[in-house]
């Protein structure tokens, strides 16, 4: 055992929604999950949860907290938006060996392994990200206010704005935007809901876009369209290439592949791993840098 804990790693994976911690002890991965972890919306709620994480873990595994906080690690937490927040997150959790990132590059790596290629990410929030040459690229994750474009928030918010737009005689009305008046009772409605609703209440109208865009209609179809066309610029701007590896990931992202050019829909992969493996992936890298 003691050997084992002497090559062990740890990874952190966790975002608005949930906090994954896990470790890889000789091949055998271990992990618990505890509550959401963004430490731009609530840094020390994220450090609650995290810190959570690393006890169950270390009750997990058989082992003492503190010797946990010495193994290789990789933090890729959302909220991390530069080197302050991660600097101030490795003070506040205590670990040795550590580097800290946004969620991005676990996500990318365990969808992509190794290999060259691109992810567009579309669940609640959106983001691409490219690996070229073991290099990483990003582009988007910048949250509801300032980015996520083709996420499922947005996709909800723009079918609101639609139906905003057809009841100002600019856009002719289609099921969707009918089925979104008369469940919000009107203008009033949508302007008020939009006013407090979270990118989650938001996101939830996505599936009614989606389902009404392979009915036919033709502002959901818009919407889909509009997403697919940002796909496709901002991968060809990261330098995507058609021989290269493309993954949809995300709640949202699959419905998108109808609305791509044909050469990014004959590269769709499946995803070869979750995040929190891709993290358990690069833990192993600083492993590696210090051996």
């Amino acid at each position: 055992m003691t050997e084992s804990r002497n090559s062990a790693v740890l990874a952190v994976d966790g975002g608005g929604t949930r906090c994954r911690v896990a470790c890889d002890m000789e091949g055998a991965v271990h992990s618990v999950e505890t509550g959401p972890a963004n430490v731009s919306s609530d840094f020390e709620g994220a450090i609650k949860q995290i810190n959570i994480g690393f006890e169950r873990l270390a009750k997990s595994v058989g082992c003492r907290t503190d010797d946990m906080l010495h193994w290789p690690s990789f933090v890729g937490l959302a909220g991390v938006t530069d080197a302050g927040i991660a600097s101030r997150l490795r003070v506040s959790l205590g670990l040795a060996q550590a580097r800290i990132k946004d969620d991005r590059p676990a996500a990318l790596r365990g969808a992509l392994g190794a290999q060259d290629g691109l992810i567009a990410h579309c669940g609640t929030g959106s983001f691409l990200a490219a690996q070229m040459d073991g290099e990483m690229r990003f582009a988007g994750g910048w949250g509801p206010v300032l980015g996520d474009e083709a996420s499922a928030q947005w996709v909800g918010r723009r079918a609101l704005t639609e139906s905003l737009n057809v009841m100002d005689g600019v856009e002719e009305e289609t099921g969707l935007t009918r089925k979104l008046l008369d469940r919000f009772d009107g203008t009033a409605g949508i302007v008020g809901f939009a006013g407090t609703a979270t990118p989650d209440q938001f996101g939830a109208l996505a599936p009614e876009v989606t389902a009404s865009a392979r009915e036919n209609d033709a502002i959901a179809k818009r919407i889909m369209q509009a997403g697919g066309d940002y796909i496709a610029s901002m991968a060809a701007k990261l330098g995507w290439r058609p021989d290269q590896a493309f993954c949809l990931t995300g709640g949202i992202a699959s419905h998108y592949a109808d609305y791509l050019p044909p050469e990014m829909q004959s590269a769709v992969l499946a995803p070869l791993a979750e995040p929190l493996v891709g993290a358990l992936e690069l833990a192993k890298e600083i492993q590696h840098e210090h051996n």
